[in-house]
């Protein structure tokens, strides 16, 4: 086996929209004098869902009002409704599920990839940590390396690597979907520490073989996941990932994981702070995923 890590309507509708019904709010809506007059159209109705989520107190999870309802309340078309709820999709405030509506979304999660250390070190929740990580072993298995793998973890052709791969939880729901590749020369009879693998696996190579990460270069792209990393991420059709390929490095820069991390697009935010300079990796493109050829 060869391992390898390998829409919106155009435009705002202004004012003079001939789909706009300007004028009135419904007698369940908020007063007129509430919403920005001068705003473009779809503006008034993000206005309108902001201030339906303050007064009514809505948390993660509450339905919002229907398309028509919304549209009523506003004054406004069904195209400019589904405009204003494009802007609060992508600014992460609300999700929308085919069928059963328009929800408040929950905050979106924010990770530090660059950071080194575990997975949960990286994540915070409105400024706190994310407590509840867990993680589920989906396989171990040995194989050859692709060639793009060779020269990232600089080892001989034909030295064989561990391929990790694992699915991390936050509050018992799919978040993460990670794979390792380790050579096997630096983490050998990792097969039987499998047990331990459901933890921190830099605390693990840390204790086991000396292995401290020092050091990481990334690269992160946007992307539809593949059939298997939607069912394990549990993610409605049309999800878009982020994808993190890296690269891990000690302290005397010997590399010891090339990784990939899919996150979920709409569940996370990213920070990133470093070197602007790229040693290790191979541009985006080449074979560095973590997929078998």
């Amino acid at each position: 086996m060869v391992l390898d890590l390998g829409g919106s309507p155009a435009g705002a509708p202004g004012n003079d929209d001939p789909g706009g019904r300007p004028g009135r709010i419904g007698s369940q809506g908020l007063p007129a004098g509430r919403l920005p007059r001068t705003a473009l159209l779809y503006e008034r109705v993000v206005a309108l869902v902001e201030q339906l989520i303050a007064d009514r107190g809505l948390a993660p999870g509450d339905l919002l009002p229907s398309y028509t309802d919304l549209a009523d309340q506003a004054g406004v078309s069904l195209i400019t409704v589904r405009r204003a709820l494009d802007e609060l999709e992508r600014a992460g405030r609300v999700r929308r599920h085919q069928g059963l509506g328009t929800f408040v979304a929950k905050p979106r999660i924010v990770t530090e990839p660059t950071r080194t250390g575990s997975l949960l070190a990286t994540l915070a929740k409105d400024g706190e940590p994310a407590a509840q990580l867990q993680t589920r072993v989906l396989g171990l298995d040995q194989g050859q390396p692709s060639a793009d793998l060779t020269r990232a973890l600089r080892i001989e052709t034909g030295s064989p690597v561990w391929r990790l791969r694992r699915l991390r939880l936050l509050d018992g729901q799919p978040a993460v979907l990670e794979t390792s590749v380790i050579p096997v020369a630096l983490a050998p009879e990792l097969d039987a520490l499998v047990s331990r693998l459901d933890g921190s696996l830099y605390d693990l190579l840390a204790a086991e073989y000396d292995l401290v990460d020092a050091y990481e270069e990334q690269y992160l792209e946007v992307l539809g996941p593949a059939g298997d990393e939607a069912r394990l991420l549990k993610l409605p059709p049309r999800t878009q990932v982020v994808r993190i390929r890296g690269l891990s490095a000690d302290s005397a820069g010997l590399p010891f994981d090339c990784f990939e991390q899919l996150y979920p697009a709409h569940q996370f935010a990213f920070a990133f702070a470093g070197s602007a300079t790229r040693q290790l990796l191979p541009a985006p493109g080449n074979s560095t995923s973590a997929r078998p050829a």
